[in-house]
């Protein structure tokens, strides 16, 4: 543990040198989109104006804002649907087109764009979920063929994530398809005993035939937001969540409010996570941005699990 905390120091003190030239990135609920050598990152920052996105080619050296759209922007609220509460984007890519899923008025919906840069614009501003409180959209292209929106449902005494069938041209959600994937339910899910819980921020990623759902625990604000995994054979469930739960905490990186994030593959094929952290012991935002390596592995029981490795984490800086 001595060994651990020294670690962490030593890295703590790196990053305040690299943070003497440089200026942290304050992006929350981030999300790393990686396409044909450069890295794209975006999350919540000017929420009532639209997305941002940097850019770099090594996770390293980051350039931004620097969307095709005036002050950075990639989205903006006069293109797309809604006018306040955006948060949480997710990019992907189909065919020659990106698509961004985002939140919104606290509904979903999805713009597109030629470029990573933007502008996604929609050419009829809609959600997808006018009939209910819907955030943290996740799009996950499914082995057999189906289009999946994992999203988080604001109702009924908390935050809980639901999967959805979407339609191939994402124009909207297949009726009776919904399903409850993961819920408060575990003393580490709800740490600060508030009546309303929390479970959010969802991705999926597949490994060896198994599906694997990353979610954040808590209420945001909270220096116990952490991370957790749930495993299924299906991309609809049922989840069994880890015992291993919590992978991601602020007892491991010594900073508080880790969470909120996505999983990306870098140039070496290797897993990352990037997430953001609270501003700093008694400031939640504006939060920061970071990044650490995960992989999975076999534990003494022959099982294969999800590991983070808090030697390897480290906030995301651009040039002053």
């Amino acid at each position: 543990m001595l060994k651990q905390i020294l670690v962490l120091i030593f890295l703590s003190a790196t990053q305040w040198c690299v943070a003497q030239t440089a200026e942290t990135i304050t992006l929350a609920d981030p999300t790393i989109f990686h396409d044909d050598g450069t890295y794209y990152l975006y999350g919540t920052s000017r929420a009532n104006e639209g997305f941002l996105v940097y850019q770099s080619t090594d996770l390293k050296n980051w350039e931004g804002p620097l969307g095709m759209l005036s002050e950075g922007f990639c989205l903006r609220k006069e293109q797309v649907y809604g006018d306040k509460g955006f948060w949480a984007p997710q990019v992907f890519k189909r065919g020659k087109y990106y698509y961004m899923a985002y939140t919104a008025n606290e509904q979903i919906a999805i713009a597109c764009s030629e470029s990573p840069l933007g502008p996604f614009t929609q050419q009829d501003k809609e959600a997808i979920s006018l009939d209910q409180r819907m955030i943290d959209p996740f799009i996950y292209n499914a082995p057999d063929g189906k289009l999946y929106l994992y999203h988080v449902k604001v109702a009924n005494g908390g935050n809980r994530i639901f999967v959805t069938e979407l339609k191939e041209d994402h124009s909207g959600l297949v009726a009776g398809s919904t399903r409850l994937c993961i819920e408060a339910a575990v003393p580490w899910e709800k740490t600060e005993t508030a009546e309303w819980t929390v479970t959010e921020g969802p991705t999926i990623i597949q490994h060896e035939g198994l599906f694997y759902l990353l979610y954040s625990a808590n209420d945001f604000r909270s220096k116990q937001y952490a991370v957790g995994y749930a495993v299924s054979e299906s991309p609809s469930g049922p989840w069994k969540k880890a015992p291993e739960n919590p992978i991601l905490h602020q007892g491991m990186l010594l900073v508080p409010g880790t969470g909120h994030g996505d999983v990306f593959k870098d140039e070496a094929g290797e897993w990352n996570y990037v997430f953001h952290t609270h501003h700093d012991e008694s400031t939640v935002s504006p939060r920061k941005t970071a990044v650490i390596k995960m992989d999975f592995v076999e534990d003494k029981n022959g099982n294969t699990v999800l590991k983070m490795y808090p030697k390897t984490w480290h906030y995301l800086y651009k040039e002053k």
